[in-house]
């Protein structure tokens, strides 16, 4: 180089040798003046590709070399692309080397300049290797291969892609390219099918890849594998059919250590492509289901299960450390991959594999200490795994004290995947109890994981509450916001025993000292404004003097404390007359605060009573409802944005645990209404009297407010085991008790929705916001029993639904479902849960069948009394507001209008009117909105439609509603007019309505 390229080199020593950045730059500047006068004289012919013709070969050379340096540096080269083209295009190897380092540096697959040279590439791909001696400075056919290859992928443009890859397919698979062509093939391959992931057709290409996993080179095979997982990591079940190879080749390098020598790795066979060939097998976790340790055979899954056992047997520490990380890599991997099979895995590889992992995270050395956590919080995810893991519970907490963070960190995760109801005590204290001595950097995400836990496998979640309460005096600084808003939500949820009277004793205690953390006051300013007068009667404890322990951190507390604090302070007031005149001066001084949200809040709270009356504030200071309870809590949510989806710690907390389930089983209990054992110990239907209190409703589902009739009495035939089975339908003189009835349920909380001489359909349903409990019983009044009794509920898209009942009663159209029997005089029972996620306008069809020894089929379509109005909420809004929002939902998709006519003999008197206010209040769960007319013919409310739909942000989605129902006395009618953000909202209140009101006759 230094006798070819003096010029070159006398520029990098120029370069070098500059005293600073701006020398270095002006040397630079002169330079690219300088070639790119050589490169374009304006006296010379250009060539018709743009090129200098009259520059010689070294000419060329040393002056792409300079751009390539320059650009190496930083900075811009924008000009000389014709030469770098024409060196490609050259037939001589020296240019062409030259020309493709520049090409692969210089330019982008987007330049348009790229067409011009996909030709040569081309050329250059397809030309086989001539035998026989070689000419000097003749082309190298496979070297230039390999630069061609080379190129293409570091360029890897989309025109390039599309033109050159079958090209490179052929390459690949090509019987006469040699070794280093189809490895830099296949990693070329594999970097365009990165760029575009549809370019080949797996079906079609897997046998070729086959092949290629034959090769007894194992640096092709090396390269082929890796072209191997990059396919298969985006299209898995293409590439199954090449598990066989994949086996064999790992059986070879394993059982056999068949290996060339240039290819051993401190007498490692070959640990990349082990490694490689065990990653492949992780994508296909079925693999091995159904077999066993020890099972004979010859397959290729009794191979690799010996495989995988070998490499867990024969794996130890090593004193050479670059053997011993060659051979862990590869034992991890197999660990891995007995991760992803799962509970398919045989028990005794997976206890192996524990046990072995158990001796790794006690060694000395921090790397393998670190991937032995790790991967043992993997394992012990699998179902029957955690119980081994639990054997090393003491080593895992050890590594907890750990001088590297890393390891700490994999610790705790080990320590949070093993916690169960067993345990979760002791390693609860032990993770407090180190949470004093922790460092600084792992205390938040101690402190999250231990609230997560606590929260778990609380048996007793008093338990839980002092938790939290240490949590928060050892390392208050670390305790989020939404660590204590969800002690907040478990004790307003659990009024079960006295966990809130605990809760509120405990809290008064914790604050008590003049000096307390911040978060404490936060919890015990809304516990105790909640539920402090559960301990106002104990001695120390009144009223006054929770104001006085609450009072005194006043000055200390940021203004969003203070805030809760003037809430607490409203209640205290409301429930204690003691306290009146110690909140009244707080109130007085603070409407003056700096702080809007506190200047607003005392404002208002002084002003309350003179603005209300004793009831509505009364109302207004009541406890809070119970919070709706996420699938994910914001401290799981937490976890997850922290560490990501693939974490076990994540995976973890996302499953229920079988004390949640319970703790959830409670609480929606106390949410829904009794318990299904309550349910039993209710009387017969006909014992409970048919006729419901209620009033309104639809008629029998949509179909029937439609006028649309149901099925009529029918008998038809139909073929069952060889002979005709009549099947009776609903008698047509049953269907307007129908629908009345159905009207009657849709605003009642209880009674009949259908009775016939055989049978008697009660029901029974209540709603908390968007959730409901439905009760269904089906009592037989027949003098026989009623067999293959099913019942088949359609769950639409707008709700979800879970159903238990009566052993076989439910027909879920999986299987064919024998059905139960229902004996004389007796029920089967049907309990539905459900959540509304969307509007509709229809209610959910329900239909019975069964049979009676007469060897009548009974077949009964009805539809559920679920409909839009049972998930309202009532708004209490005054005249100017009301109107408001009236004006702004005008237009065709949110107004729904219908006028309807009483029957003759019908009068619309104020009595009338009465009751249809009674119907807007009580039945469809309006709030009445009062002196929004001056007539009292109208009758106005609003109300919100509650689901359990979240949007973006979480938040649940709810429709604001708005009813109007005109009287026209003189011409005995109706209107009824809707108006909603969304157009089915519309539709279903104003079908109830109208039914309703024709109903309150």
């Amino acid at each position: 180089m230094s006798t070819q390229a003096r010029g070159l080199n006398n520029f990098i020593s120029d370069l070098r040798n500059a005293k600073s950045r701006e020398e270095e730059s002006d040397r630079v500047e002169v330079e690219l003046a300088k070639i790119r006068k050589k490169f374009n004289p304006g006296d010379a012919k250009l060539a018709p590709d743009g090129s200098n013709p009259s520059l010689s070969s070294y000419q060329r050379k040393k002056y792409v070399w300079k751009l390539v340096y320059i650009h190496v540096l930083g900075y811009e080269v924008d000009f000389g692309h014709a030469e770098v083209l024409a060196l490609v295009r050259s037939k001589k190897y020296s240019e062409k080397t030259v020309g493709y380092v520049a090409l692969s540096l210089l330019l982008r697959g987007s330049d348009p300049v790229m067409g011009s040279v996909v030709n040569t590439m081309k050329a250059d791909l397809t030309t086989a290797p001539v035998p026989g001696k070689k000419k000097k400075g003749a082309v190298k056919n496979d070297a230039v291969q390999c630069l061609a290859l080379c190129s293409l992928a570091n360029i890897s443009g989309l025109e390039l892609i599309q033109a050159l890859h079958v090209e490179v397919q052929h390459v690949l698979v090509s019987k006469g390219s040699t070794e280093p062509v189809k490895k830099k093939a296949a990693l070329c391959l594999l970097r365009l099918t990165r760029t575009s992931p549809n370019l080949l057709s797996g079906r079609e290409f897997a046998p070729h890849l086959g092949q290629l996993l034959e090769d007894p080179h194992l640096g092709v095979l090396t390269s082929v594998t890796s072209l191997l997982n990059g396919l298969a990591s985006q299209h898995p079940a293409d590439y199954e059919i090449l598990i066989p190879h994949a086996v064999h080749v790992l059986s070879v390098l394993v059982m056999k250590k068949a290996c060339a020598r240039e290819y051993l790795y401190y007498r490692t066979p070959s640990p990349w492509l082990q490694i490689k060939l065990l990653k492949f097998l992780q994508l296909y976790p079925n693999a091995v289901e159904g077999h066993d340790i020890g099972m004979e055979g010859t397959g290729y899954v009794a191979q690799l299960i010996n495989v995988v056992s070998k490499v867990l047997m024969e794996t130890d520490v090593s004193d050479s450390i670059n053997k011993s990380n060659a051979d862990h890599a590869i034992l991890f991997e197999a660990v891995n991959l007995i991760v992803a099979w799962g509970t398919t895995c045989p028990a005794a590889m997976r206890e192996g594999a524990m046990k072995l992992l158990g001796k790794f995270i006690s060694v000395r050395e921090p790397n393998i200490r670190y991937l032995g956590l790790m991967t043992m919080a993997k394992l012990a995810q699998i179902e029957g795994s955690v119980e081994g893991a639990k054997k090393h519970q003491a080593t895992v907490l050890v590594s907890l004290k750990d001088a590297d963070i890393s390891v700490r960190r994999r610790a705790l995760d080990l320590l949070f995947v093993i916690c169960d109801t067993d345990n979760a005590e002791r390693i609860v204290d032990e993770l407090v109890a180190h949470l004093v001595v922790a460092d600084a950097s792992i205390r938040e995400e101690m402190v999250l994981k231990i609230a997560i836990l606590a929260e778990k496998y609380a048996t007793d979640l008093r338990w839980y509450v002092d938790t939290i309460l240490k949590l928060i005096s050892i390392s208050g600084d670390y305790v989020s916001d939404s660590i204590w808003h969800r002690v907040v939500q478990i004790v307003t949820n659990h009024p079960q025993g006295d966990l809130q009277g605990y809760a509120a004793g405990t809290l008064f205690v914790a604050v008590s000292p003049h000096r307390c953390h911040e978060t404490t006051v936060c919890v015990a300013a809304y516990v105790l404004g909640e539920f402090g007068f559960l301990i106002a009667e104990r001695p120390g404890m009144s009223g006054e003097e929770q104001f006085n322990v609450l009072h005194q951190h006043w000055f200390n507390v940021s203004t969003t404390t203070r805030a809760i604090l003037t809430s607490t302070y409203a209640k205290l007031a409301n429930l204690y007359e003691e306290c009146r005149p110690l909140v009244a001066p707080v109130f007085a001084k603070s409407k003056n605060s700096s702080d809007v949200e506190v200047q607003q809040r005392c404002a208002e709270y002084a002003s309350m009573r003179e603005a209300f009356s004793p009831d509505a504030v009364e109302d207004l200071l009541r406890e809070m409802p119970p919070f709706e309870d996420k699938r994910r809590s914001a401290l799981e949510l937490r976890l997850l944005e922290k560490e990501g989806e693939d974490s076990a710690a994540v995976t973890k907390a996302s499953t229920p645990t079988a004390v949640e389930q319970q703790r959830a089983l409670q609480s929606a209990q106390m949410l829904n209404g009794p318990s299904m054992e309550e349910e039993n110990e209710v009387g017969p239907l006909d014992e409970q009297g048919g006729e419901p209190e209620g009033e309104g409703g639809d008629g029998v589902g949509q179909e029937q407010a439609r006028g649309e009739e149901p099925p009529e009495d029918t008998k038809e035939e139909s073929m069952e085991n060889g002979s005709a089975t009549p099947v009776v339908g609903i008698p047509k003189e049953l269907i307007p008790a129908m629908r009345k009835a159905f009207s009657n349920l849709c605003t009642s909380p209880s009674g009949v929705l259908f009775e016939n001489s055989l049978l008697q359909v009660g029901v029974k349903h209540e709603y908390v916001g968007a959730q409901g409990r439905i009760s269904v019983f089906f009592g037989n009044l027949h003098s026989s029993p009623l067999q293959n009794f099913k019942v088949k509920v359609d769950q639409p898209d707008h709700l979800r639904m879970q159903m238990q009942g009566t052993q076989d009663l439910l027909d879920d159209g999986e299987y064919d479902s024998p059905g139960c029997t229902v004996a004389t005089k007796t029920q089967a029972k049907l309990l539905i849960l459900v959540e509304v996620t969307a509007p509709f306008d229809d209610a959910p069809p329900m239909r019975i069948s069964f049979d009676t020894e007469e060897g009548e089929r009974h077949d009964y379509p009805l539809r559920l009394p679920l409909v839009a109005t049972c998930f309202m909420e009532p708004v209490n809004l005054d005249p100017g507001a009301f109107m408001q929002r009236w004006k702004s939902l005008e237009g065709p998709e949110r107004e729904c209008q219908e006028v309807m006519r009483l029957p003759s003999g019908s009068v619309i008197d104020e009595a009338y009117m009465e009751r249809v206010s009674k119907i807007i209040v009580d039945g469809l769960k309006f709030g009445w909105c009062q002196g929004v007319d001056p007539t009292p013919w109208t009758v106005s409310g609003a109300a919100t439609f509650r689901t359990g739909a979240a949007d973006a942000n979480g938040n649940n989605i709810n429709v604001g509603c708005l009813v109007r129902v005109e009287a026209n006395p003189k011409a005995n009618a109706f209107r009824v007019t809707t108006r909603t953000l969304h157009p089915l909202c519309s539709k279903a209140i104003k079908n109830v309505s109208l039914v309703s009101i024709k109903l309150a006759m």
